[in-house]
């Protein structure tokens, strides 16, 4: 492990010492040795180094830089580009530079991109496109955001059910090279219905003159255009895909979605959730390229809602007033069992959604959910409760009903905190929310509610207040 991030860091240092060497280069004017610096730098570390420059000299030097790398090698760099620089390199070369760009990238990223782009400069870009592409095009751009049709490509490799396998080595060899995987191929009748899946070492393997239908797999993983993608990428997961077909109602096949595609949204998708259980919503750029005024607008909603949440805990405890001014010493551990029921309440939900997003979890197991936050509950409350109990009585010095109001309020207030905590999420999910905002804050919020219920109506019990 320390090798790993030993490695790491070396690899962030000389990046950073190449960019810095490029900058000064850029500043002097030396473009020639510049240049040969970058034909011999991986086309990810170029991307990064144009995204340097623009935040450090402006958008002009990055499109300057961009215009020395040759043709494909800029295609290449486009490609690994954040969104907002591809839309400003657009908006900064030529109609030339651009025709050549959309037809050498590849069709789920130029998809990317033109999603991104303002209309006025789609029609700038596809301007030249051909009509049948145009319209292939323009029904992608169709498919519902965050949906399989969005994130597929139309760069594989398919087979007609009657080819030899001779036959197919000869098409991979036509069509391999503009296709985002040979591993996988897909067998197809003449209405171009997806039959099934044949990977590229069955048709090494295979005799030339066998049909591709005989070694060909049947029981094959697909989606439909329609399939969330975050149902997408729980299938890559579970299965262990690098590629997934997907087909339309009629179970035609129109595109392939590959695992590289599918790193984006289990990053997007993470991100979301770190956010949602954070309270902050609508936060899509990065933390710097965002404004102040959307930063507020993306955590102000949330914000509000916890806030009125903690009126109504000020009006319980407002409630419970004259007990409070009986036995003072009963505010002192109002933040005690507030924090400890917040903060187990928060782990069940965290451990709950997540079981659920792994697919270890689904609704039908809402019971033994239930039934096993019970027992982990009990044992840990109970042992919390027990050290409060000495804590009250021999070191804060405060009588045995005192001590005993506090370490039953812990033993139920933990109960009920991890109880809900693992229930909400699920309940979530049933109703269509999303789990992930069943966590941190709000979660702690609800639980604080119930906590000083607990503790108050416990008080009342025990001490006959």
């Amino acid at each position: 492990m320390y090798d790993e991030k030993q490695a790491e860091f070396s690899e962030n240092q000389d990046l950073e010492a190449e960019v810095n060497e490029i900058l000064h280069l850029l500043e002097e004017k030396k473009y020639s040795k510049l240049r040969s610096i970058l034909l011999e730098t991986n086309v990810v570390d170029i991307a990064e180094i144009l995204e340097n420059i623009s935040d450090r000299l402006g958008l002009d030097k990055e499109i300057l830089v961009f215009r020395m790398l040759p043709k494909d090698l800029s295609v290449e760099v486009f490609a690994y580009l954040p969104e907002d620089d591809q839309v400003d390199i657009v908006n900064g070369i030529t109609q030339h530079e651009i025709d050549h760009i959309m037809e050498e990238l590849a069709f789920d990223d130029m998809i990317d991109l033109l999603e991104e782009l303002p209309a006025n400069l789609v029609d700038k870009i596809l301007i030249n496109t051909p009509p049948e592409e145009r319209r292939l095009i323009n029904t992608f751009l169709n498919y519902p955001e965050n949906s399989a049709g969005s994130l597929m490509t139309i760069d594989y490799i398919d087979f007609k059910e009657n080819m030899t396998v001779q036959q197919c080595l000869k098409h991979i060899k036509e069509a391999g090279l503009d296709s985002e995987t040979v591993y996988s191929c897909y067998v197809m009748d003449s209405q171009r219905t997806l039959k099934g899946v044949v990977s590229l070492k069955s048709l090494v393997m295979a005799d030339s003159d066998t049909k591709v239908n005989e070694i060909m797999r049947m029981e094959m993983i697909s989606v439909n255009v329609l399939t969330d993608q975050e149902e997408v990428s729980n299938k890559f997961k579970r299965y262990g895909l690098l590629a997934l077909p997907v087909v339309d109602k009629e179970g035609r096949l129109v595109g392939i979605i590959t695992v590289d595609d599918i790193f984006d949204v289990i990053d997007d998708e993470a991100t979301e959730d770190i956010q949602l259980m954070a309270g902050v919503t609508g936060a899509d750029d990065e933390y710097l390229d965002m404004s102040v005024f959307k930063h507020v607008k993306s955590r102000l909603f949330w914000l509000f809602i916890l806030t009125c949440s903690y009126m109504i805990t000020g009006g319980i405890i407002e409630t419970f007033e004259a007990m409070l001014s009986d036995v003072a010493c009963l505010i002192v551990y109002m933040p005690l069992l507030m924090g400890t029921g917040g903060n187990s309440g928060s782990q069940s939900a965290t451990l709950i959604i997540r079981g659920m997003a792994m697919g270890e979890i689904s609704l039908k197991d809402f019971l033994k959910v239930v039934w096993k936050e019970l027992r982990v509950s009990f044992v840990a409350g109970l042992a919390l409760s027990l050290l409060n109990f000495l804590r009250v009585m021999y070191i804060d010095g405060n009588g045995f009903f005192v001590a005993l109001t506090i370490s039953a309020a812990m033993l139920v207030t933990v109960m009920v905190a991890k109880t809900v905590g693992g229930m909400l999420p699920m309940i979530a999910k049933a109703i269509g929310i999303d789990p992930a905002l069943m966590a941190g804050p709000l979660v702690s919020s609800i639980i604080d509610m119930i906590s000083l219920v607990i503790y108050f109506a416990l008080a009342t019990l025990i001490l006959g207040i």
